[in-house]
């Protein structure tokens, strides 16, 4: 066999390979970077749970509250100006949250969203007794973040599918509403920080790596059976018959 032809018989042979380790090596490296990903995401899930355990007592504070805040209002009820946050679940009941303005000694106005209101399937408006004259409510605080995605009007009747502070108009003394915890017109508590666990996000972190793991042996084990293959330089070349 000529030389030119060994080398030709070459090229195929090492395009495999360099394949074969390109490939591989890119799902390693993957599996490697978002396990690390959720890593660290699970790291910032224990600071921020941990914010939120440690977070302060305040009374009616004049500047914005950190998110998760324990808040003391004394004031009272706008009744009128309830509206009912739309599709929630708890305990498997199906339901909504009144979301009722509350007015306090000052003059500011916040939103108060007093918990679960069982209705079931029915679309009928729903409504809620609301007490009267200067009351003191505690609770969560909850900043107003980005809004999730709709498919169709927010605001239908006297219920709203997301709340959204320029539903009422007038304005509040912070964007972000009360999760009422204590106090008088407090139904069933239901809110719950949406933070997934950090125990999840390690569970992911060790599948990833796992993953990349499981890549590394069968790139490891598929080029060593391909280095045992057949050097086409010793395979010995026929003549043609004449």
């Amino acid at each position: 066999m000529k030389a030119s032809e060994a080398v030709s018989h070459r090229r195929p042979a090492l395009a495999r390979r360099v394949g074969w380790w390109g490939f591989w090596s890119c799902l390693v490296a993957l599996g490697l970077a978002l396990g690390l990903w959720q890593w660290e995401r699970a790291a910032d899930k224990r600071d921020y749970l941990a914010r939120l355990a440690a977070a302060p007592r305040l009374e009616a504070p004049a500047e914005t509250p950190p998110p998760g805040a324990r808040l003391v209002l004394r004031g009272e009820y706008l009744a009128a100006e309830t509206l009912f946050l739309d599709n929630r679940t708890h305990e498997g009941r199906l339901g909504v949250a009144p979301l009722t303005p509350f007015r306090d000694l000052q003059g500011r106005r916040w939103l108060v969203q007093r918990g679960f209101l069982a209705t079931g399937p029915t679309r009928d408006a729903p409504s809620i007794e609301t007490p009267g004259g200067v009351v003191t409510l505690e609770g969560r605080w909850q900043a107003s973040g980005d809004a999730t995605p709709l498919f169709g009007p927010n605001h239908v009747g006297n219920r709203l599918q997301r709340i959204d502070l320029s539903a009422w108009g007038a304005g509040f003394a912070h964007a972000g509403w009360l999760h009422l915890e204590e106090g008088p017109g407090h139904l069933e508590s239901w809110w719950q920080p949406s933070v997934v666990p950090p125990e999840r996000h390690l569970g992911y972190a060790l599948q990833w790596w796992g993953l990349a793991l499981a890549a590394l042996v069968i790139m490891l084990v598929g080029a060593r059976r391909q280095a045992r293959g057949p050097d086409p330089m010793s395979i010995p070349s026929k003549e043609s018959p004449r």
